[in-house]
């Protein structure tokens, strides 16, 4: 087995952070749909199904290292949210988390000189700037335009 028993139990959390985020984003794609902000809708879906490509290159990695994949239960995500600020900040603050937990994996592959998971968690740690990077600007322009001029937001987003 090329994966320890530590390193495959956290790997097989993050699957499960990986869905959690994959759900919280399609609620918060509903949400914007109901203002309707159709294409910042559309942003959250088409984020949803990256954190699913995230939580099925986990899924792959553990088991081409033979380890056993475990993939906990899933929590109901946020439903309602009091603006479009409150839902992007919301997933601001969802991938610091992620990042932090990236991080922690690291963290474990280092600790136990794992190369193989040093090599292939770096492209989750560049990953998580993009994220991070990504919906941060989106806050910043949310914000900059206020809730009053809040449909400027698919204007900014049909020219991204």
């Amino acid at each position: 087995m090329l994966i320890s028993k530590e390193l495959e139990s956290a790997i097989n959390s993050q699957i499960g952070h990986e869905l959690e985020a994959s759900h919280q984003y399609i609620q918060i794609a509903a949400y914007f749909d109901s203002l309707p902000l159709k294409k910042t809708a559309a942003m959250f879906l088409k984020q949803s199904e990256e954190e699913r490509e995230h939580a099925m290159k986990f899924v792959k990695y553990v088991m081409e290292t033979g380890g056993q994949v475990a993939i906990p239960a899933i929590p109901a995500g946020k439903v309602t949210f009091a603006s479009a600020a409150e839902a992007v900040q919301y997933a601001l603050d969802w991938e610091w988390e992620v990042t932090r937990k990236i991080n922690a994996l690291m963290d474990i592959a280092k600790k136990e000189k794992d190369y193989l998971a040093e090599e292939f968690l770096g492209w989750f740690v560049t990953e998580q700037l993009e994220e991070v990077s990504h919906m941060d600007g989106l806050l910043r322009i949310i914000k900059q335009v206020g809730d009053k001029n809040i449909y400027m937001l698919e204007a900014y987003l049909s020219h991204e």
